[in-house]
């Protein structure tokens, strides 16, 4: 969600970058002899107004500011997200949110105030996945949330736990995984960082937000075992393990009801089910005619953001004509303030606006490091350097490396190391020539991206655009094969909220792109010198045209603001690659089965013409999940499909044995446990991945699904780690569409440890009752 721009899309109230206070006309001058406190909300509660009561319930928007009222700096945070009222006379604060989910996304630039308030751009969630490091994930965390704390927020608007159903979401990058494991142990992994510092978290989008085109309405048509085992179960997970402060209601319908005003999604599962304690946010939008606000509130939502007078309006009149019960008010409003007396707001936390900028730009270049999925290796990596290696660096990208995605999960950071500056660190340069090239054409490039930018296209003032790519005549390629050791290209690829990506020229590779590591690659083979590409993506981009032609690939992701540091520690060997996908790369786009069923080459205008006659259109009005439970390799696995890279996928520096896994079922709970030797020369990590293959019974079922993974310390040459991973009996099960409920089938299980989904180095069976 875009908090300032995204009503322009909406024909809508327009949320300004201005600043956000702690304190609003809401405020009445007698106060109560009733004060707030963690033991005395129903108190509260029974002496709040209806017209208090509702207030709460709504965000304020930005024409409810009365600017000098606020009193102290401290309470003031420009560029924050979104802000609660303020009941002054019963001690109620406001509370502050912030955009997530990558780091603390404020305004660096206030007005009449010569500082600059930088926030740490972290690695982008589809990097932080790959680590397969839920400690790693968790110091992450702690560093956002202490921004977050120390900027003056009291809730930031992440982690991301949507699905990586289709490589074309424009948002996949704000995402774990195309799997529900993976996304909710490195979600709640995630939330419990940040929650650890006093903050809370808001994982969003609930749910099946699958896509960005008309994300606002579209109708997302999902079987009820799908929902329950795919697209519901990481937040599932994350709910139970991290038991986060609050959560965010998706715009989409599911099933033809919006998820704001879903009952089943937000009160009989998220809190009946699962046992969720907190608040249900919505998605920032303005006010809808086809979605009541009484609805909402009694479907289970808590705050309306970004907020209009008009909503407190709609509450009071519901009330008092019956649409909307007293009690289901005061329930809203009763968790509200629950919520409340948590944040450090309410604690009188005085924020420093100066958290430990440099602490997190180390824990960021370490976890982005450890998120790279080296893709192939033909022996020439990692580089021998001599200290006196000069390297031709092609690729508009090697010079603005792009840190993440555009759109409200960007971070306002101070600089973003690229690859120039991440390898001379390293003792390597870059030939001058082609250095002093592409560095003034991206110095000209800003300007005019600035100058000609598209009023429509508002995320360009949300992140960092990606430039477009150059030429480099095969003249120049030839003086540079002369002067270099190596060659490393960088293909990088953009994306954010609100639209997502085309296949021609954003999945596959510009013809441009295609001509310059063919001349590249040609061009420095005559030389006997390798040919390096380097992938600046947040989502998975077409390989198999083109990778036999380099001698190595290195999936770097978005890895925040220490991208080219980080780089340039696993291209030299400081560090041995150890990143797994955390999605499948397909052949072809068209590979996946949700592609038939994904909007593509979306016209608005075209789509607003047939909206207008009244006809539904597939993948823009509605999405048929035609592929149910097969997503990714699910689907890839149990269909024999070949793929490009599979599903738990990377390279390292070493090799790794496994010894014979051995399994026990005790107490209702599966214990599996091997030990893996590093039987190579060089220190390294290894990811085990625990599949299970289930017995026939009363439902299809995929040849195997990922139950447990673990991460070996990084061990030695020679070194070994017996590790072990235990997997609940509940965490078997499938839903059974027939009773409504999940169900573990009677019979013989089989037990695979593996390096990723195709290369299984040892199985064992157990039998389940």
């Amino acid at each position: 969600m875009n908090k300032r721009l995204f009503l322009t899309l909406a024909a809508s109230l327009v949320i300004s970058s201005g600043c956000i206070m702690a304190d609003n006309k809401a405020a009445v001058a007698n106060p109560s002899s009733v004060q707030l406190r963690a033991d005395n909300i129903d108190e509260v509660v029974r002496t709040m107004t209806l017209e208090e009561k509702a207030r709460l319930l709504v965000g304020v928007a930005d024409e409810d500011y009365e600017p000098g009222t606020a009193g102290r700096q401290t309470q003031f945070v420009y560029g924050a997200a979104g802000i609660t009222y303020a009941l002054p006379q019963y001690g109620i604060p406001s509370t502050l949110s912030c955009d997530g989910p990558a780091g603390v996304h404020i305004d660096s630039v206030r007005p009449d105030d010569n500082r600059r308030f930088f926030a740490t751009g972290f690695p982008i969630a589809s990097c932080l996945a790959a680590t397969w490091n839920t400690e790693l994930v968790e110091n992450v965390g702690k560093a956002m949330g202490n921004e977050t704390l120390e900027y003056g927020c009291d809730l930031i608007l992440g982690p991301g736990l949507n699905i990586h159903r289709n490589p074309l979401c424009g948002r996949n990058f704000e995402y774990y995984s195309e799997d529900p494991y993976v996304t909710g142990v490195i979600g709640a992994a995630m939330v419990n960082g940040i929650q650890s510092q006093g903050v809370g978290a808001c994982p969003k989008h609930y749910a099946v937000n699958s896509q960005e085109t008309e994300r606002f309405s579209v109708d997302e048509q999902v079987s009820e075992r799908a929902l329950r085992e795919i697209y519901l179960r990481g937040f599932e997970r994350m709910v139970r393990e991290a038991h986060p402060w609050s959560i965010m209601s998706a715009y989409n319908r599911v099933n033809g009801v919006y998820a704001q005003c879903n009952k089943l999604l937000l009160t009989d599962i998220l809190r009946d089910d699962w046992g969720f304690n907190g608040i249900v946010i919505t998605d920032w939008i303005g006010k809808r005619a086809d979605l009541p606000v009484e609805d909402a509130i009694k479907a289970g939502n808590e705050v309306m953001m970004p907020g209009y007078p008009v909503q407190i309006e709609d509450i009071m009149a519901a009330v008092k004509d019956g649409r909307l019960p007293m009690e289901d008010l005061d329930r809203s409003v009763r968790r509200t303030l629950e919520f409340i007396v948590k944040t450090p707001r309410f604690k009188n936390y005085h924020y420093s606006e100066a958290p430990d900028r440099a602490a997190h730009s180390a824990i960021t270049r370490q976890a982005g490091t450890e998120g790279m999925v080296l893709l192939k290796n033909n022996g020439v990596l990692p580089m021998q350097t001599t200290g006196r290696d000069t390297i031709a660096l092609f690729g508009v990208n090697s010079y603005d490396f792009l840190s993440g995605g555009v759109g409200s999960g960007c971070v306002n950071v101070e600089k973003v190391v690229d690859m120039v500056a991440g390898l001379k660190a390293q003792g390597i340069s870059t030939t001058p020539t082609l250095t002093d090239i592409y560095q003034k054409y991206v110095q000209y490039a800003r300007v005019k991206l600035m100058v000609d930018k598209n009023p429509l296209m508002w995320f360009l003032d949300q992140g960092q655009p990606k430039l477009d790519e150059i030429e480099i005549t095969e003249r120049c390629m030839r003086h540079e094969a002369e002067h270099a050791s190596a060659a490393i290209i960088t293909i990088a690829r953009q994306a954010g909220e609100g639209i997502d990506r085309q296949i021609d020229g954003e999945f596959t590779l510009t013809d441009l792109e295609q001509t310059m590591i063919q001349r590249v690659s040609d061009i420095f083979h005559e030389a006997n010198k390798p040919v390096i590409v380097v992938i600046n993506s947040g989502s998975v981009i077409e390989t198999v045209s083109w990778r036999d032609k380099v001698d190595a690939i290195l999936m770097a992701w978005q890895p925040g603001q220490e991208g080219g540091n980080a780089v340039a520690d696993v291209l030299t060997g400081k560090v041995s690659p150890s990143g797994r996908l955390t999605m499948t790369w397909p052949v072809s786009v068209y590979d996946h089965w949700s592609t038939r069923n994904f909007p593509q080459d979306y016209d608005m205008y075209s789509y607003q013409r047939l909206q207008q006659r009244h006809r539904p259109i597939k993948g823009i009005t509605y999405t048929k999940h035609e592929e149910g439970i097969y997503v990714g390799y699910r689907y890839f696995d149990t269909y024999n499909k070949q793929v490009a890279y599979p599903f738990g996928y990377g390279l390292s520096y070493t090799t790794f044995e496994y010894a014979q896994p051995k399994v026990k079922m005790q107490n209702d709970v599966l214990t599996v446990t091997v030990t893996v030797t590093n039987t190579g020369k060089t220190a390294g990590k290894e990811v085990v991945q625990v599949y299970v293959h289930a017995p026939e019974g009363g439902m299809d079922k995929p040849e195997k699904e990922l139950r447990a993974f673990a991460k070996t310390r990084l061990l030695n040459a020679g070194e070994k780690e017996t590790l072990t991973m235990e997997i609940k009996k509940a965490d078997l099960a499938s839903w059974d569409e027939t009773v409504h409920a999940w169900k573990v089938d009677a019979g013989e299980y089989t037990v695979m440890v593996a390096a990723n989904v195709n290369d299984v180095r040892g199985s064992a069976t157990v039998k389940i009752k």
